[in-house]
Protein backbone atom coordinates (compact mmCIF):
# COMPACT_ATOMS: atom_id res chain seq x y z
CA UNK A 1 0.00 0.00 0.00
CA UNK A 2 1.05 3.60 -0.52
CA UNK A 3 2.76 5.50 -3.30
CA UNK A 4 5.79 3.75 -4.84
CA UNK A 5 9.19 5.25 -4.00
CA UNK A 6 7.99 6.93 -0.82
CA UNK A 7 9.18 4.40 1.80
CA UNK A 8 11.94 5.36 4.22
CA UNK A 9 15.56 4.34 3.59
CA UNK A 10 18.57 3.28 5.69
CA UNK A 11 16.65 2.10 8.77
CA UNK A 12 19.04 1.38 11.69
CA UNK A 13 18.51 0.74 15.42
CA UNK A 14 21.16 0.95 18.14
CA UNK A 15 20.70 -0.39 21.68
CA UNK A 16 22.87 1.24 24.35
CA UNK A 17 23.21 1.33 28.13
CA UNK A 18 21.23 -1.93 28.29
CA UNK A 19 17.70 -0.50 28.03
CA UNK A 20 17.77 2.40 25.56
CA UNK A 21 17.25 2.11 21.82
CA UNK A 22 17.51 4.71 19.07
CA UNK A 23 16.13 3.98 15.62
CA UNK A 24 16.84 6.31 12.71
CA UNK A 25 16.06 6.45 9.01
CA UNK A 26 16.31 8.75 6.01
CA UNK A 27 13.29 10.25 4.33
CA UNK A 28 12.63 8.85 0.89
CA UNK A 29 14.34 10.67 -1.98
CA UNK A 30 10.91 11.74 -3.23
CA UNK A 31 9.69 12.96 0.17
CA UNK A 32 8.33 16.47 0.23
CA UNK A 33 8.45 18.73 3.27
CA UNK A 34 4.94 17.71 4.29
CA UNK A 35 5.78 13.98 4.46
CA UNK A 36 5.42 12.59 7.97
CA UNK A 37 6.54 9.17 9.23
CA UNK A 38 5.37 7.08 12.19
CA UNK A 39 7.34 4.20 13.73
CA UNK A 40 5.83 1.16 15.46
CA UNK A 41 7.59 -1.92 16.84
CA UNK A 42 7.00 -5.18 18.69
CA UNK A 43 9.11 -8.13 19.82
CA UNK A 44 6.63 -10.84 18.89
CA UNK A 45 4.05 -11.36 16.17
CA UNK A 46 1.56 -12.08 18.96
CA UNK A 47 1.97 -8.61 20.47
CA UNK A 48 0.39 -5.37 19.35
CA UNK A 49 2.68 -2.75 17.85
CA UNK A 50 3.88 0.03 20.17
CA UNK A 51 4.19 3.49 18.67
CA UNK A 52 7.09 5.85 19.18
CA UNK A 53 6.59 8.42 21.94
CA UNK A 54 9.81 10.42 21.46
CA UNK A 55 10.56 11.26 17.82
CA UNK A 56 13.79 12.69 16.40
CA UNK A 57 12.95 15.35 13.80
CA UNK A 58 14.79 16.87 10.85
CA UNK A 59 14.82 20.55 9.78
CA UNK A 60 11.42 20.14 8.10
CA UNK A 61 9.85 18.73 11.28
CA UNK A 62 9.64 15.24 9.73
CA UNK A 63 10.13 12.26 12.02
CA UNK A 64 13.46 10.67 11.09
CA UNK A 65 14.06 8.62 14.22
CA UNK A 66 12.82 7.57 17.61
CA UNK A 67 14.30 7.29 21.11
CA UNK A 68 13.00 4.40 23.20
CA UNK A 69 13.56 4.01 26.95
CA UNK A 70 13.18 0.97 29.21
CA UNK A 71 13.52 -1.44 26.30
CA UNK A 72 13.43 -5.11 27.26
CA UNK A 73 13.84 -7.68 24.53
CA UNK A 74 13.39 -11.26 25.68
CA UNK A 75 13.98 -12.96 22.35
CA UNK A 76 16.27 -11.98 19.50
CA UNK A 77 13.64 -10.70 17.08
CA UNK A 78 12.01 -7.34 16.71
CA UNK A 79 9.45 -6.24 14.14
CA UNK A 80 9.42 -2.65 12.92
CA UNK A 81 6.87 -0.82 10.82
CA UNK A 82 7.08 2.75 9.49
CA UNK A 83 4.09 4.29 7.78
CA UNK A 84 3.06 7.84 7.08
CA UNK A 85 1.50 10.24 4.65
CA UNK A 86 2.14 13.20 2.41
CA UNK A 87 -0.35 15.50 0.78
CA UNK A 88 -3.11 13.38 2.33
CA UNK A 89 -1.89 10.19 0.62
CA UNK A 90 -0.27 7.21 2.36
CA UNK A 91 3.40 6.59 1.80
CA UNK A 92 4.73 3.14 0.92
CA UNK A 93 4.84 1.01 4.08
CA UNK A 94 8.24 -0.07 5.43
CA UNK A 95 8.30 -3.34 7.41
CA UNK A 96 11.40 -5.04 8.76
CA UNK A 97 12.06 -8.06 10.95
CA UNK A 98 15.45 -7.70 12.58
CA UNK A 99 17.43 -10.44 14.24
CA UNK A 100 18.94 -8.44 17.06
CA UNK A 101 22.53 -8.93 18.19
CA UNK A 102 23.42 -10.85 15.03
CA UNK A 103 26.44 -9.49 13.22
CA UNK A 104 25.74 -9.63 9.52
CA UNK A 105 27.20 -7.91 6.50
CA UNK A 106 24.70 -5.07 6.75
CA UNK A 107 24.06 -4.27 10.40
CA UNK A 108 20.60 -2.90 11.00
CA UNK A 109 20.54 -3.24 14.77
CA UNK A 110 23.40 -3.44 17.20
CA UNK A 111 24.19 -2.85 20.83
CA UNK A 112 26.76 -0.33 22.00
CA UNK A 113 28.24 -1.73 25.18
CA UNK A 114 29.27 0.22 28.22
CA UNK A 115 32.87 -0.15 29.44
CA UNK A 116 33.70 -2.98 31.87
CA UNK A 117 32.63 -2.30 35.45
CA UNK A 118 34.38 -2.55 38.83
CA UNK A 119 37.85 -2.12 37.34
CA UNK A 120 40.60 -2.47 39.95
CA UNK A 121 44.35 -2.15 39.60
CA UNK A 122 46.69 -3.56 42.21
CA UNK A 123 50.43 -2.95 41.74
CA UNK A 124 53.12 -4.34 44.03
CA UNK A 125 56.85 -3.69 44.15
CA UNK A 126 57.53 -7.32 45.10
CA UNK A 127 56.18 -8.71 41.84
CA UNK A 128 57.26 -5.71 39.75
CA UNK A 129 53.88 -5.81 38.09
CA UNK A 130 50.21 -5.02 38.34
CA UNK A 131 47.07 -7.09 38.49
CA UNK A 132 44.04 -5.63 36.71
CA UNK A 133 40.57 -7.06 37.28
CA UNK A 134 37.12 -6.12 35.98
CA UNK A 135 33.63 -7.43 35.40
CA UNK A 136 31.91 -7.61 32.00
CA UNK A 137 29.82 -4.62 30.92
CA UNK A 138 26.09 -4.57 31.48
CA UNK A 139 24.28 -5.87 28.43
CA UNK A 140 20.74 -6.71 27.51
CA UNK A 141 21.45 -10.03 25.83
CA UNK A 142 24.89 -11.59 26.45
CA UNK A 143 24.71 -14.01 29.35
CA UNK A 144 28.17 -15.64 29.06
CA UNK A 145 31.23 -13.59 30.08
CA UNK A 146 33.35 -15.65 27.68
CA UNK A 147 31.68 -13.86 24.76
CA UNK A 148 33.72 -10.71 25.46
CA UNK A 149 37.24 -9.92 24.33
CA UNK A 150 39.18 -7.14 26.02
CA UNK A 151 42.12 -4.98 25.10
CA UNK A 152 44.19 -3.13 27.66
CA UNK A 153 46.16 -0.06 26.68
CA UNK A 154 48.79 0.96 29.25
CA UNK A 155 50.23 4.42 29.00
CA UNK A 156 53.19 5.64 31.01
CA UNK A 157 52.55 8.93 32.72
Amino acid sequence: AGMNGTAIENFVCVIFNVSFMNCTWHASRTASGDTQYFLYWRTSKKEDYTGCQNYIKDNHGRHTGCRFQNVTIENKRAYFLVNGSRRGQNIHLYEKKILLYTIVFLITCLEKLTPPVNVTVNCTEASHGCEIQWQPPHTSHVKRPGCFKYEIVIEKK
